[in-house]
């Protein structure tokens, strides 16, 4: 049942083949046995089995199925971009003690791919959002048009990624396959309950209003799944842009025309040319901020896979004049 929320409340196995071209058979909220690269992990947890996770996202979720059966490394750390993450020394003596290696699998993460494709142990190496979603949406990055990455802002896609980590902790770790399968298929009801609470939230926004600006294009699979319109992001356009810049111009100029009541910023952008365009555009920019390309930081509201997406559906409805209520998953 949800209550309604006060606005001031804070809330080899199976080798595979990476679509980027890598053959293989080659950490997030806190538990015992997850750790960063950027700090050794001493004690018992030694020996467990290591397995590598290179965003938030999958650490997250490999964390929630294993629980404290794995040595769980996450290579990135909490609100942070996974694309402009930068291989360290221990990171690569982690990879090589790996016996299980999870990625995204759509060219998101290059630099920790970089580590794995030179790994020459006989690693399993998944990709997760590859198996997940096999048929992505298509973005524009950098002037090219590529598979989009960020599968996981669709909680039904986040269900899928949850069946192929579990599947494959299941093969490598069969000792523990009842615990695995146990834990995911909780998840799994957790997030389809999710996905129908988002739909019913963004359902209470005007339909005048299910107008999303961003600064970035990373929210293109939650504007498909829930009903949103994608009038346009900040994808191209420099920090130091000033608003007589073609592309600032343009993009001011469609969110005026749609009547966009508010814009968006990603929690690892630079708000300056958010509040340009906002100024041009002589609309609001959201006070809170999206958790766009990674989960946030532990205690954040974006600290794991469902607080990130409820925190997201906040900030949204509440920014597009809908009604927010509290999430509250009941048990199967």
């Amino acid at each position: 049942m949800s209550k309604k929320l006060s606005l001031n409340r804070n809330l080899c196995a199976a080798f595979v083949v990476f679509t980027v071209g890598l053959v293989g058979c080659n950490n997030f909220a806190n538990v015992a046995n997850t750790s960063y690269t950027t700090t050794s992990s001493d004690g018992s947890n030694n020996n467990l089995p290591r397995v590598i996770a290179t965003t938030g996202v999958l650490c997250d979720l490999t964390k929630q199925i294993a629980q404290e059966t794995i040595n769980l490394v996450c290579l990135t750390s909490p609100n942070t971009n996974p694309r402009t993450y930068q291989p360290k020394p221990e990171d690569r003596k982690a990879i090589e003690q790996a016996k299980l290696i999870f990625f995204n699998g759509y060219n998101f993460e290059q630099g920790a791919l970089k580590l794995i494709k030179a790994n020459k142990k006989p690693v399993p190496n998944i990709g997760v959002a590859h198996r997940a979603v096999p048929q992505p949406l298509q973005m524009r990055k950098d002037g090219r048009t590529i598979p989009d990455p960020y599968v996981w802002h669709n909680a039904k896609h986040g269900i899928k990624m949850v069946e192929v980590i579990s599947t494959y902790l299941e093969k490598v770790f069969p000792k523990n396959a009842s615990l695995y399968s146990t834990n995911a298929e909780k998840i799994k009801n957790e997030l389809t309950q999710l996905d129908g609470w988002i739909k019913s939230r963004i359902s209470s926004i005007p339909p005048k209003q299910r107008k999303l600006v961003t600064t970035d294009n990373t929210m293109n699979y939650y504007v498909q799944a829930y009903g949103l319109s994608s009038i346009g992001s900040f994808e191209g356009i420099n920090v130091e842009e000033k608003a007589t810049n073609p592309s600032v111009k343009k993009l001011v100029k469609n969110i005026t025309q749609a009547k966009v009541p508010t814009i968006f910023a990603a929690n690892t952008i630079d708000p300056n040319l958010t509040n340009t365009v906002a100024k041009e555009a002589k609309v609001k920019v959201s006070k809170r901020q999206l958790f766009a390309d990674d989960l946030g930081d532990a205690g954040s509201e974006g600290d794991t896979y469902q607080n990130m997406m409820i925190a997201n559906t906040r900030t949204i409805v509440e920014g597009l004049g809908g009604t927010y209520l509290i999430f509250q998953p009941k048990g199967k």
